[in-house]
């Protein structure tokens, strides 16, 4: 049985439904579990979650939020220590009332699943470690897996990305248009919402957007002559950057195009830098080197470049026809997610891979309750 906190969304609840299906059955919460009677970890519990959380109240509302957490946390531990072999299903678990349902949950004994929208077409992401940085996929042997088998080495990954087509906007001034790009080089950055997990915790050495974009600034100065670095805003960003990119667009070496179709760009461009936007592991169908800046789970050797530090990155842009990857190790390694971690799911209304699912739940029940936690050990810089 698996057991999982309401979402009140379709989509999210078809993945959840799917998953009781393939394990013959499910519970689903709609409110609670509650316990104010604390496990000696719960201190510790509470702090990481309500750091990690989206949403960062002050005074009293952050006082009663850790109150919330510390009894959500509570109250599920004991839900699965009654559970014995239930599995905990959350929607990306990264913080928050999700993450003290997933850390209750292993400190019980149990096992869990992360769930969370894949980067490709009808998959989706079910991992018994967690979502983005924090995945499985970080210590995954798809090396070992494809070994010289041609089903698992050739280009069969490319029909993944079949469809793929760039996300619609909510915004009037970011579009998908199709005005033609210049013939200059230049290295291509989409941005991403500065208030998602993927800035907020994985930023790196960057620490945020703020710094993401200072060091973009900084670096767009080393482009050699006649590049630059054209940037455009996520379309489901609220809030626009245009008043913090003005300064660094007035120097001339960044361009902001924030209506032409952003795989277009991708495809015109040299190369694409991103801090961990799913749009860099888009880019490797279109056999574009990345260069990415922040924590990632494709930040891997052979599949794209890793600026460490500030000085990392200046090199690179100076030198932009050096970025490289292997494609034999590309191949690989997306042929391993096509074919092992994202599993086939067209949802709500369509079908569902439960083969998938069910081997999905046998991994995270083989994970011991003493296996070491994949999160970071202190808070991530906001």
């Amino acid at each position: 049985m698996i057991i999982f906190p309401a979402e009140w969304n379709a989509r999210k609840e078809a993945v959840f439904a799917a998953l009781a299906q393939a394990d013959g059955g499910g519970k689903r919460l709609r409110f609670g579990p509650f316990s104010l009677a604390d496990f000696p970890e719960t201190p510790a519990r509470v702090t990481l979650c309500l750091h990690r959380a989206k949403r960062q109240p002050k005074g009293l509302a952050r006082w009663l939020k850790a109150l919330l957490i510390r009894a959500q946390y509570n109250g599920t531990r004991r839900l699965f220590l009654r559970n014995p072999g239930a599995v905990a299903v959350a929607w990306n678990g990264l913080g928050g009332s999700r993450l003290a349902f997933l850390l209750a949950a292993r400190d019980a004994g149990a096992g869990t699943l992360s769930c969370e929208l894949a980067p490709f077409p009808d998959r989706i992401t079910v991992d018994p470690r967690g979502v983005n940085a924090e995945s499985s996929v970080m210590t995954a042997q798809y090396e070992t897996w494809a070994g010289d088998d041609p089903a698992r080495c050739g280009e069969g990954w490319r029909a993944m990305g079949a469809g793929l087509t760039a996300r619609g906007s909510r915004r009037a001034d970011v579009g998908q248009g199709t005005a033609p790009l210049p013939d200059a080089p230049f290295l291509f950055c989409p941005l991403q919402v500065p208030s998602d997990s993927q800035v907020t915790l994985f930023a790196g050495w960057t620490g945020g957007m703020a710094g993401f974009l200072s060091a973009l600034a900084t670096a767009a100065a080393h482009l050699p002559e006649g590049w630059h670095l054209r940037v455009k805003e996520h379309p489901s960003a609220r809030q626009s950057l245009r008043d913090f990119l003005a300064p660094m667009l007035a120097a001339g070496r960044i361009v902001l195009d924030n209506d032409t179709d952003s795989f277009a760009q991708i495809a015109a461009s040299r190369g694409v830098a991103t801090l961990n936007s799913s749009m860099g592991l888009q880019a490797f169908f279109h056999d574009k080197p990345v260069l990415i800046l922040g924590r990632a789970f494709y930040a891997q050797p052979g599949l794209a470049s890793l600026a460490a530090d500030q000085t990392a990155l200046n090199a690179a842009f100076a030198a932009p026809e050096s970025l490289h990857y292997d494609p034999a190790q590309r191949a690989k390694f997306m042929n391993w997610l096509d074919q092992i971690y994202y599993p086939r799911f067209k949802q709500p209304g369509g079908p569902a891979d439960l083969s998938a699912m069910t081997e999905k739940l046998r991994a995270a029940r083989n994970i011991t309750a003493n296996a070491p936690s994949p999160l970071s050990p202190t808070p991530s810089v906001r």
